[in-house]
């Protein structure tokens, strides 16, 4: 393990600062085991797993979908690239705020700021909503031609979710999105510094 791998000594101790670079990560990948070594929540640690799971898992997805597009409308005219740059612009819209937990929670502890105890919690717990709310949004759009009869102590809820026009599945996982921003936005920061 190398200096800049180091893990934070205390609160107020920024990890790797005396060393190399003075990073204790490289980029967005390395940010997720470094939170998660360095969060004292569990409820942060295993968010931090999963949500890493749940990223790849959609990239993939989103990385198979897209040469789907590219291999059906080859031929086509340049109009067609709209549909190309949609797919991306909604594979970051699902990856951001499902990441930003991590993220946020990595920067806090390599910059060694002093924030709410809940800090690290909150940001969790926020981003298990957003991936229910992904859930919930993805039932709201399902296509009329693809429901199936709900059964089961749910058939109520998932009614009403069927119930609602496509574009309504899109309003779950963007109140979800403003709840993380506003958990950091509250939280971030102590009291009085």
């Amino acid at each position: 393990m190398s200096d800049g791998d180091a893990p934070a000594g205390g609160e107020g101790e920024v990890a790797g600062a005396d060393g190399g670079d003075g990073e204790p990560y490289r980029g967005a990948l390395g940010a997720f085991p470094y939170a998660v070594r360095s969060s004292d929540s569990w409820v942060f640690r295993v968010y931090g797993v999963l949500a890493a799971l749940v990223a790849l898992g959609t990239v993939v997805l989103f990385v198979a979908s897209l040469v789907g597009i590219v291999a059906s409308t080859a031929g086509f005219p340049a109009s067609v690239t709209l549909v190309r740059a949609f797919v991306l612009v909604l594979m970051l819209g699902v990856l951001v705020p499902l990441v930003a937990p991590v993220l946020l929670v990595a920067r806090r502890h390599r910059l060694g700021r002093a924030v709410d105890p809940r800090y690290d919690g909150a940001l969790a717990a926020g981003g298990f909503v957003f991936l229910a709310s992904l859930y919930v949004g993805l039932l709201a759009s399902v296509p009329p031609d693809m429901q199936r009869p709900p059964t089961g102590a749910f058939a109520p809820v998932v009614s009403v979710l069927y119930a609602l026009p496509q574009l309504a599945g899109l309003v779950p996982p963007a109140l979800a999105a403003a709840l993380v921003w506003l958990l950091h936005r509250r939280l971030g920061h102590v009291e009085g510094e």
